[in-house]
């Protein structure tokens, strides 16, 4: 009983200095991220042409230059029944360079899309396993604000076609904090 009470007294004492060092040299470095995004043509599936949506990040500073990420985004707004209503999570590490208050950053994210439509002709329903990796520029505005303009390839490898373009855009407000 003495000694898980001094290994969780050892552990706990280790995330507390490790979460206080982290947040101690990491004023503003965390951010959170929501804007347009656009994927290339049958980036999931053949023959639906580019997918707008929408992409919201997370970003937690941990060390100097080394972040971890998490992304969700939704593809398909505005599209007729038979394009596939396409949803992204992801996470994964980040390495960003700031100077000036410009960050220039590049991320390698791993997790699953889920896909599916309303058409009779062609359904659509599945998930699969995706990836993404890629880069990008956030360009000062206010002290908390600034604007993101970043370029991934996204994939998910068992669903997309070889042919296809998986590009993906991305463009919006950032927050840090």
């Amino acid at each position: 009983m003495r000694i898980r009470s001094s290994l969780l007294i050892l552990v706990i004492s280790c995330i507390l200095s490790a979460a206080i060092t982290s947040s101690a040299g990491s004023l503003r470095n965390h951010d959170a991220f929501f804007g347009y995004s656009r994927t290339g043509s049958d980036a999931f599936y053949p023959n639906t042409g580019g997918l707008n949506g929408w992409e919201a990040a997370l970003h937690i500073h941990l060390y100097p230059f080394l972040g971890v990420e998490g992304d969700v985004a939704h593809y398909g707004l505005g599209a007729s029944s038979p394009v596939p209503r396409t949803t992204t999570v992801l996470v994964g590490p980040r390495v960003s360079v700031k100077a000036l208050g410009i960050n220039l950053f590049a991320h390698g994210l791993l997790g699953g899309e889920h896909s599916a439509n309303n058409s009779s002709n062609l359904p659509i329903s599945g998930g699969s396993f995706a990836y993404d990796l890629g880069g990008g520029i956030d360009l000062p505005l206010l002290p908390f604000f600034a604007w993101r303009f970043s370029v991934d390839r996204i994939d998910a490898p068992s669903q997309s076609p070889s042919g296809g373009d998986h590009a993906r855009f991305n463009t919006g407000l950032v927050f840090r904090f």
